[in-house]
């Protein structure tokens, strides 16, 4: 076993230094003894309840063309769709007949009057036909801070807007080379919504072309330093039709991926204990109990997707996407029964606010 680990998890902070130690730990006696770390300090400051967040694919139009995202704009093969109002107003009203405490309405990025419009018009209309009860986080990618503090002001509290990585030069690398896609801007961005006052997400891909464990290390060390409340993360998937698939055969084996994406979850609760941490549909695709996995590892929130099952075909954002064809209640039914089994339960009919955010508002707050 690697010399000092035992030493490292006993420290009250943790240096890059030991972020990089732990991160390249590929024993199984290695990531068991860091994953058992960060279910202890989970348990303690977030408890042993899973927060829920009903997801919401509401449209597959984008302007963006990422380098890895299977909804790229140069995509063809994609069918474009968006869901019409009522239809979101209807999952909705699932998620909270279902006891979800909260929904996330993701999107690919648009950045139009119209599309802004749409968007808080459906925030008032959750709010109202759930009246209040339903948390909102929305991820629909960068947009004027105006746009986002009309959104916050219509209901949303939560938003989240993936780094995908903090290392300006790797970001570059996987975006195309213009001015729509800014490291800058999306730091602009995420600054924005944190002076706001909504709860900030962000995340990573892991297991990217040229990543390295330092890379990774100092994405954790970013989380910390911006004061995120929230995080989803989790191995980078390919898609075949997109630039980066040609770089299939220089990436890491899955199985390699899915582990580091585990201690990435892992290191990440115990250097910071109180934020929201979400086991991602990535994992699940890795392996089948991989949200499971997850949650041991220290996340404490699962996105179901309720999606309008005709719909789920196209919002394809990486090969071999889970639950494209599951029912919510039939995977609600089976995520109930795993999550007992490894001793936790469903935090039904709560919004399960980070226990990190410091609100402005408490109305933002539940």
């Amino acid at each position: 076993m690697k010399k000092g680990i035992d030493k490292i998890l006993a420290k009250r902070s943790l240096q890059k230094e030991d972020i990089i130690v732990l991160l390249s730990t590929f024993s199984s006696d290695e990531r068991f003894k860091v994953f058992a770390k960060a279910n202890q300090v989970k348990k303690k400051y977030v408890g042993k309840k899973v927060a829920l967040r009903g997801l919401i694919e509401y449209s597959n139009v984008c302007r963006k063309n990422c380098l890895y995202c299977g909804i790229r704009s140069e995509n063809k093969d994609v069918h474009r769709y968006t869901i019409e109002k009522k239809d979101v107003l209807d999952a909705s009203k699932y998620a909270l007949d279902s006891g979800f405490g909260s929904i996330v309405l993701q999107s690919g990025e648009l950045c139009t009057e119209k599309h802004s419009g749409i968007i808080g018009e459906m925030l008032e209309g959750i709010k109202s036909l759930s009246d209040d009860k339903i948390g909102i986080t929305l991820s629909c990618g960068e947009q004027k801070k105006e746009v986002y503090q009309d959104w916050f002001d219509k209901g949303a509290h939560r938003y989240l807007l993936r780094i995908e990585s903090s290392k300006r030069e790797l970001f570059e690398r996987i975006h195309p080379n213009n001015k729509s896609h800014s490291y800058d801007e999306r730091i602009r961005c995420l600054r924005d919504l944190k002076s706001i006052g909504y709860q900030l997400g962000t995340g990573v891909m892991i297991g990217l072309p040229g990543q390295t464990i330092e890379d990774l290390a100092d994405d954790l060390l970013f989380f910390k330093v911006i004061e995120v409340d929230m995080v989803g993360m989790g191995p980078y998937l390919e898609h075949s039709k997109t630039p980066m698939y040609n770089e299939k055969d220089n990436l890491l084996p899955l199985n390699q991926r899915f582990s580091l994406s585990l201690l990435m979850i892992a290191v990440l609760r115990i250097i910071m204990k109180d934020i929201n941490i979400a086991a991602s549909t990535a994992l699940q695709a890795i392996d089948p109990c991989g949200r499971e996995h997850g949650l041991f590892a220290g996340a404490n929130v699962i996105m179901p997707n309720i999606t309008p099952l005709k719909y789920r075909e196209e919002y394809i954002l990486y090969n071999n996407k889970p639950g494209v064809n599951e029912t919510a209640d039939n995977y609600l039914n089976r995520l109930e029964k795993n999550i007992e089994g490894i001793g936790e339960e469903i935090l039904y009919g709560e919004w399960g606010d980070s226990k990190h955010f410091k609100p402005k508002n408490p109305h933002h707050l539940r």
